[in-house]
């Protein structure tokens, strides 16, 4: 477990300073099959997900981590469960905002977005 939690953790770090710095570079973390649900629109496909990523109407986005949580999600085969919570500034704003996004990993020569998860958490 603690190996997975490491590669959770390797796995958030990478995902958010190339979300933050070029989105595009992304594309290589999804697959045909993966799935993504951005703020209750739901994308299916490396194409259609990093077209959605990518087309976001900000310039500047700044990740903080708060919490992540990874857990083993299937049985037969090498997967996790990630959960983050933290904080996000975009272009010019000085008020961050809260953000939960949930990440499926399923191994198959390397570790791919099976799933994913994004909601801004509005107070």
């Amino acid at each position: 477990m603690s190996d997975l939690k490491a590669i959770g953790e390797q796995f958030v770090e990478f995902y958010y300073q190339t979300f933050d710095s070029n989105r595009s570079g992304l594309a290589s973390l999804y697959r045909s099959v993966s799935m993504m649900t951005w703020e209750g629109s739901p994308y299916q496909g490396a194409e259609s997900i990093v077209e959605k990523i990518t087309s976001l109407p900000f310039q500047r986005v700044a990740h903080k981590t708060t919490t992540v949580d990874v857990q083993p999600s299937l049985p037969n085969v090498k997967s996790a469960v990630i959960v983050v919570t933290g904080q996000l500034l975009v272009d010019e704003e000085t008020k961050p905002q809260q953000f939960t996004q949930m990440f499926q990993l399923v191994e198959d020569n390397g570790y791919f977005i099976y799933n994913d998860v994004f909601r801004l958490n509005y107070a």
